[in-house]
């Protein structure tokens, strides 16, 4: 059974659990290394922060009673715009459908905020995570990503959504 809970800075500990092993364990689809959240990065303050992001939703999900995948919706740069950021599961719950949840959840809550889009930005050659993107609606943009750890460009995608009341009435 997959289960979502929401985050607030008060869990930055089990946010940064799993955040420290998705760095670890898929250093290719993050635009930060790992080693920026150690040492002198690896405080509870910026932990904190990142948890506190005005106007953002912070989630885990837990497979079986046990945290299996995290994923974060912030406000976008522009009027109407949310980004979905942070998304990872664990390799063991890949395929259970932990990511779907993860990601419609996002999507639902940048519908309560009002949103017309929701942009995310991901690594070319993460050929999973942009099927699973794609099946959700998510399109290539013409927006150019920041560059990554390997010099890189992330491909920025988007899905249109739904206005609220459109939503709601579905």
């Amino acid at each position: 059974m997959i289960e979502l809970q929401e985050l607030s800075a008060d869990d930055w500990t089990l946010w940064r659990e799993l955040r420290l092993v998705a760095l670890e364990e898929a250093p290719y689809a993050f635009g930060v290394p790992l080693s920026e959240w150690q040492g002198d990065g690896d405080r509870e303050e910026r932990w904190r922060d990142r948890l506190s992001i005005p106007g953002s939703r912070n989630l885990i999900a837990l497979l079986d009673g046990k945290p299996a995948g995290m994923a974060s919706g912030i406000p976008g740069e522009r009027d109407g715009a949310t980004e979905l950021i942070s998304m990872w599961v664990v390799p063991e719950a890949r395929g259970h459908g932990v990511g779907d949840h993860l990601i419609r959840a996002v999507a639902a809550w940048a519908v309560e905020v009002g949103a017309e889009v929701l942009e995310l930005a991901v690594a070319p050659g993460n050929e999973k995570a942009i099927a699973l993107y794609r099946r959700h609606g998510f399109e290539d943009t013409s927006h150019i990503g920041d560059e990554l750890p390997n010099g890189l460009r992330e491909l920025v995608m988007a899905k249109k959504l739904p206005i609220r009341g459109d939503a709601l009435a579905g």
